[in-house]
This record gives C-alpha cells, structure tokens and sequence, in this order.
C-alpha cells in the first residue's frame, strides 16, 4: 500500500472517529476561518475581514485621520469607505472616537505610527470591541484584518476554511469589552 493511500485511511478513520476537533472544539471556544464577514457595529456595514496571525493589533481602513484635542483628551475623526458586502453598494461614514492608544508599526518598508481606537465588530452572534489601528487599505483586499489580540478572545483559527460564520448580531447580542479580555504580553503603549 502507498504512503498517499495509507495517510487518506487514517485521515478518514480520525474523522470518522470523532477524533478530528477542526470544527468542534471539545472546549466550546468557536472556530473561525482565515477569511469571514463581520460587521462593524452599531452601523451594521457587512465587511470581508481577513483573520491574520501575523499582526498583533487589528486595522481597519481608514482615510482622512485626524488627532485632535476634545475635553482635554486626544480623539481621533476618520472616515470608512468601503463596499458593504451585503448589498454590493459603496457606503461612507466619518468616526470621532478617542484615541486608545498609538502604535508604531514596523514592516518591510520601514516604521509607522498609527492611531488606536476601540470598535465593536460582530462576529458570528457576539459583539466584539477591540482595538484597531487606523490605515488606509484600500490597495488591500480586506478593509479589515483582525490581529492575534482580537484572534485570542474569538477562539480557534481554521487556516483551510473561510466564511465559517455569518455575521448575526442585534440589540441583544452579548458585548465583551476591551477592558474585560486578557491581551498579549507584548504590547508597546
């Protein structure tokens, strides 16, 4: 017997066995595929959102960043512009949030610092509010890429499947806050 062959009967044994856990984690935590629609809430606008391990901080598209001073405190206005997925239609809304916190971004092409600020996301039944970083993406596929801080609190990563859950959140969907999750140790303020 092959090799190849030998390998496609164990697979099938394990999953017909109720061994294989890719969809069915024993610890209830869900699991998410590498691409899944979310919406940003409360302005309900259906994003295709890239799940990414390889980033820390969530980003999100923005243009037109702007710091500027409110009560004493830094906020920050910016505008999304994307294409919600649900109707196919360019829709554009302007944010003024306080600014979380500012990162500084380093990649390829050198350092970059970026403003914070909290959003909510749903994500399957569960409204998220997680930090983002503020980036234009429009030369991205995705106007949204969750980082491993937002992946912790979600559950389980399936790099083999994508749009595992719909996006299904409404006035009565439970919220878990920023300040209620444990992130990673290896946040710069």
């Amino acid at each position: 017997m092959s090799r190849g062959l030998i390998a496609c009967i164990l697979l099938s044994l394990i999953s017909s066995s109720g061994l294989a856990m890719a969809n069915k984690p024993e610890d209830g935590k869900k699991v998410y595929g590498w691409v899944e629609k979310t919406t940003l809430e409360p302005w309900g606008v259906e994003l295709k959102t890239k799940l990414d391990s390889g980033a820390l901080t969530s980003s999100l598209h923005a243009t037109d960043v702007d710091i500027f001073e409110k009560n004493d405190e830094d906020w920050v206005r910016f505008t999304v512009d994307v294409e919600d997925e649900a109707t196919g239609k360019k829709v554009k809304k302007t944010f003024e949030k306080p600014r979380y916190r500012k990162v500084i971004i380093r990649g390829a092409g050198g350092e970059e610092r970026r403003p914070v600020v909290l959003m909510n996301i749903c994500m399957g039944d569960t409204i998220y509010e997680e930090q983002f970083t503020l980036n234009d993406r429009s030369d991205m596929i995705y106007p949204v890429l969750l980082g491993r801080r937002t992946l912790s609190h979600l559950g389980y990563l399936d790099v083999t499947e994508t749009f595992l859950h719909e996006p299904d959140c409404d006035q009565a969907s439970v919220i878990k806050r920023d300040k209620d999750q444990e992130d990673d140790e290896d946040i710069d303020d």
